[in-house]
């Protein structure tokens, strides 16, 4: 019984320094270190094969003229059945994109693209929320927005409370939680689509595909979906049209004057104007 209080009671402990570290500020206090592609991160293509496979039925959805994939990992992305033609792909290190430059100060104008993808460029920003406002910025009304990055409350998560993983990429940059990434999304005036995830593995070894893994994975999508190591977020930008309304008011052409009412009843005023006729008009004149 005793072990068994301990153990709950590090758990609790883990869970709350899990939470504390995700609402820890959002601006870095060091430039991160952003990898050039998926092959940077540990199994980097299990994590891209799983983005692409958890987006498929959503390209079909979208439509519009301009889409546009924000960073080196965004630009790896493959994007097949998608009705959007011209896909174009922004960073400052990966030779696939087609424009360089810097994805927190986007060379696009306003209301210029239907839907923009922000893969895990979140986690190696030096100001994300930044990003997240240029990328509404450039957003049209009514356009998407694709979001990923690792859940901190999951085992990639866990893996940042160890001292020997904090050195190494990607558990030395900031993780933040998917209830936070709504936020600032609800903030900017987006309706959340889909919030989903993947990968329910640490991701710090060679996945294998052995029975016993695959009745993991299995058993935590269907019963531990929140603890996914990937969230994957589809947001859709709202904006209100402001209809203008006529007044009803009008401006009068002159000045009236006031009339006062009177606390007097009827019966007073009449009197008050025969005395007033009796005083300016004596009898007998």
């Amino acid at each position: 019984m005793v072990t068994g209080i301990y153990l709950s009671k590090n758990i609790l402990n883990t869970i709350i320094r899990l939470k504390e570290d995700s609402m820890k500020p959002a601006l870095a206090f060091r430039q991160p270190h952003y990898p050039s592609s998926w092959q940077a991160l540990p199994n980097g293509e299990v994590i891209k094969k799983a983005i692409e496979q958890e987006l498929a039925p959503w390209w079909q959805k979208f439509f519009g003229y301009h889409l546009i994939k924000l960073g080196a990992l965004s630009s790896e992305i493959e994007i097949p059945d998608c009705t959007i033609n011209h896909q174009v792909s922004l960073s400052s290190k990966n030779s696939v994109a087609n424009v360089v430059g810097d994805i927190d100060d986007l060379p696009l104008q306003e209301h210029s693209v239907d839907v923009c993808l922000l893969s895990h460029a979140l986690e190696f920003s030096l100001d994300p929320h930044h990003v997240v406002r240029e990328a509404n910025r450039v957003l049209i009304p009514n356009g998407y927005l694709v979001l990923t990055g690792f859940n901190p409350l999951s085992l990639v998560g866990l893996n940042r409370l160890l001292p020997y993983r904090r050195s190494k990429t990607p558990w030395n940059e900031h993780f933040f939680s998917p209830m936070r990434i709504k936020d600032w999304l609800h903030l900017m005036g987006f309706e959340i689509l889909a919030d989903q995830r993947c990968l329910h593995s640490s991701l710090t070894g060679k996945l294998s595909t052995n029975s016993l893994e695959q009745r993991w994975h299995k058993f935590a999508k269907n019963y531990l979906p929140a603890l996914g190591s990937v969230y994957v977020i589809v947001a859709k930008k709202r904006v209100l049209p402001l209809t203008p309304i006529k007044p009803k008011w009008q401006i009068r052409s002159g000045f009236r004057p006031v009339k006062v009412p009177s606390l007097s009843t009827p019966r007073e005023l009449a009197d008050n104007k025969k005395s007033i006729r009796r005083n300016n008009y004596p009898q007998g004149q």
